[in-house]
């Protein structure tokens, strides 16, 4: 008999034709992989699937008890159709088979089981056409052994069309029948402290639980593994940064003279922000923290600060932006701080794509000869032809625009660089825990005195369809007195996209809100606008991802220098140029989006002394999930906040969407919402285990279990992170 390992290749262990469909359904190569597939949920013997709850279009798994079996021959053309309704008692639903007739033998009335398949309609009912399933023992089998199967849980699978739950089921099984010795992840002291199951005993039950008292503690081993496999892996990563050498970067005059000449106080959070990162910049391994604040709270001047620390000794800093607008106006800014006394000393540079190649080469050769220290770029930043003399801090704006090999691109033209990450969109404690572990995170959450703010409303279009007119009504007064407007759209045209292909406009589209119809894209609005009386003299300009790059930046320099009154765009302006001017923000079918891009995208206006106003126009009934989202976003302006509502209302999916690596996008057990405490245990225990043991080499467990879960390109993408 095989012996099976967890490490074993699938192929292996199946056989090819077996693991194929694993490997492109799931991303199946080994049996870990395999035994990580966890069961959906449980179903019982007796206990029939509600046939009314089903979705068209879902692919699904039920329990349910043969009603009748037809058997007719077709009129249209030659062969037979078997019609087979299925029942939990109230509802019923229909199998069609083709010309198999022969199933009429297994699937006879009072037969249970478990079917499979995509539910469609067929002359007002639901039906399985074709559809996987297996039955239950016979009557009489099922008699003599309804006592030891009635409380056994039958494990459901997330599964595909070609690979059902049973079958899954009956690989795992196999496996479990012949897998060797299992090394526990959990030290022993670690497992009884917290009352958790060996690792082969949690597989066992999450797969093969004889009783349904027996899947929480399984569950709960199984988090446990995966938390502190993920959180020893994140802090080895911490550890291997810490291990290189970088250079001290004290601070000096330029760093005082700033301090002296600042025009205003700095926050106790930018203090307190500012002195921790002085504080990494002399350490004797390179810094690796998360900055994270709202729009305007000040992360730009702590990344300056950090800026001009570095130059003290000659070091040059790095700030790459994700677009050439933002690049450009992060070089004003900086300029502008500095003055006309410390700007010639640091000489700040504009590099980016689109300039001249004359300019661009001069400015090349600045940043080449160590002249510039102080370095703005987009992506020209890393390009081959871009070299730095001595680079010695990268500062990455927005960092979820730019993926992980851009991101280690930049670093590797230096010699083990700072980095510096800055973000405006707030993360909750667990999720920087979970994603960002390997970072040290700080928070600026004081905004500076002064702003005007923003006031939120909600249009609802369901209770109140008359607002949709004076909606558009507020948006000319403002304009009347000389203010701008952005109008933000799902799609770029409703009619011809489907929430599947949201992609062009970067909307993020919450589960409830995927199967609504999107009413507005920019094409309908700018028709709308185009045809209102009030609009008649505004001069209106659209914006959206399709354009080629040149006519993007030249729009949206348009808006910031006051060329257009208002600005119909998708979700590129969530990430924007900063236009003090702009003041109201109107956002249709609201109920298509996030809590935390509506925030982003409210966070447009409202910038400087004038008040900002938020439209959130939505269609969602009132006391539905989706509408207690657009309420939240509208009765609070604190970021950090609305992050852990997002964060309970929808759970991580969209939170985690913007890590880009696959180990920490890939939570299979855990939740970053409800097991918050339990994360926080498992990093205290991870580092307890590495303080002692940091190549854990007695902790040969867990290190497989590390090996295991991080393929190389994870591990690559962790290292780059």
């Amino acid at each position: 008999m095989t012996v099976y390992s967890l490490s074993m290749r699938l192929d292996g262990a199946l056989g090819g034709k077996t693991a194929g469909p694993l490997a492109r359904a799931f991303g199946m190569h080994t049996v870990a992989d395999l035994l990580a597939h966890y069961p959906r949920r449980y179903a019982y013997r007796g206990q029939l699937t509600p046939i009314e709850s089903l979705q068209e279009g879902e692919q699904v798994t039920i329990v349910a008890q043969v009603k009748s079996a037809t058997d007719r021959r077709m009129r249209q053309r030659k062969g037979s159709i078997l019609e087979v309704v299925i029942t939990d008692g109230y509802g019923d639903l229909k199998l069609t088979f083709f010309n198999q007739s022969w199933r009429q033998n297994e699937l006879k009335v009072g037969r249970q089981g478990i079917f499979s398949g995509k539910v469609g309609r067929y002359q007002r009912g639901l039906q399985f056409a074709h559809p996987d399933y297996e039955l239950f023992d016979d009557v009489d089998t099922a008699r003599m052994t309804a006592e030891a199967k009635a409380n056994e849980p039958i494990p459901i699978y997330p599964a595909t069309a070609a690979l059902a739950s049973w079958r899954i089921a009956k690989m795992i099984g196999m496996i479990l029948d012949g897998l060797g010795e299992v090394e526990d992840p959990v030290p022993d002291d670690i497992r009884a402290r917290h009352d958790l199951l060996t690792a082969r005993t949690a597989l066992e039950r999450i797969h093969r639980p004889d009783v349904e008292d027996q899947i929480g503690p399984a569950k709960k081993t199984l988090r446990w593994h995966e938390a502190l496999v993920l959180q020893t892996a994140l802090l080895q990563q911490r550890q291997s940064v810490r291990a290189m050498s970088a250079t001290g970067r004290p601070a000096g005059d330029l760093l005082a003279e700033f301090d002296a000449a600042l025009p205003f106080a700095r926050t106790p959070d930018q203090i307190a922000v500012g002195e921790r990162i002085a504080g990494d910049l002399v350490a004797d391994w390179p810094m690796n923290r998360l900055v994270q604040g709202e729009v305007g709270s000040g992360k730009t001047l702590v990344a300056l600060r950090a800026m001009l620390q570095v130059a003290q000794s000659g070091g040059q800093s790095a700030l790459i932006a994700p677009t050439e607008v933002l690049a450009g106006q992060h070089l004003r800014s900086i300029a502008r701080m500095l003055g006309p006394r410390l700007a010639p000393r640091v000489m700040p540079t504009l590099l980016t794509g689109q300039m001249p190649a004359a300019e661009r080469r001069r400015a090349a050769l600045r940043v080449a000869a160590g002249q510039a220290l102080v370095v703005v770029g987009t992506h020209a930043l890393l390009s081959e032809s871009t070299t730095f003399a001595d680079l010695g801090l990268v500062v990455v704006d927005e960092q979820h625009r730019f993926g992980v090999e851009q991101r280690e691109s930049l670093r590797a033209k230096g010699s083990s660089p700072h980095a510096l990450v800055l973000t405006a969109t707030p993360i909750p404690r667990t999720v920087a825990m979970t994603v960002f572990g390997d970072l040290d995170v700080s928070t600026i959450r004081t905004m500076p005195p002064g702003r005007a703010g923003i006031q939120t409303f909600v249009t609802p279009l369901a209770e109140k369809p008359g607002w949709f007119g004076r909606v558009w009504e507020r948006v000319a007064e403002e304009v009347a007195q000389g203010r701008q407007a952005f109008v933000v759209c799902p799609a770029i045209d409703a009619e011809a996209t489907t929430a599947k292909g949201l992609e062009d406009s970067g909307a993020l589209v919450p589960d409830e809100a995927a199967a609504t119809p999107i009413t507005w894209g920019v094409v309908q609005a700018e028709r709308l606008l185009a045809g209102h009386p009030a609009f008649a003299d505004l001069r209106v300009q659209t914006l959206h991802g399709r354009m080629p790059g040149e006519t993007k930046d030249a729009v949206m320099r348009a808006f910031a220098d006051g060329e257009i009154d208002v600005l119909v765009a998708t979700t590129v302006v969530e990430v924007g140029v900063d236009v003090a001017n702009a003041s109201t923000m109107v956002i249709l079918d609201a109920d298509r989006f996030g809590v935390s891009q509506l925030h982003q995208l409210r966070g447009r206006v409202g910038r400087g002394t004038i008040p900002g106003l938020c439209l959130l126009v939505t269609g969602a009934p009132a006391d539905t999930p989706t509408r207690e989202r657009i309420d939240a976003v509208a009765q609070t302006t604190d970021g950090f906040e609305l992050a852990e509502k997002d964060l309970e209302l929808r759970g991580e999916g969209d939170v985690l969407g913007d890590a880009q690596s696959g180990v920490r996008t890939s939570l299979r057990m855990l939740r970053v919402v409800k097991d918050a405490d339990l994360i926080a245990l498992a990093r205290e225990e991870a580092e307890a285990i590495l303080d002692l043991d940091p190549a854990l080499s007695q902790h040969a467990g867990l290190a497989q279990a590390i090996e295991r879960r991080l393929d190389s390109a994870e591990r690559a993408a962790l290292a780059k992170s």
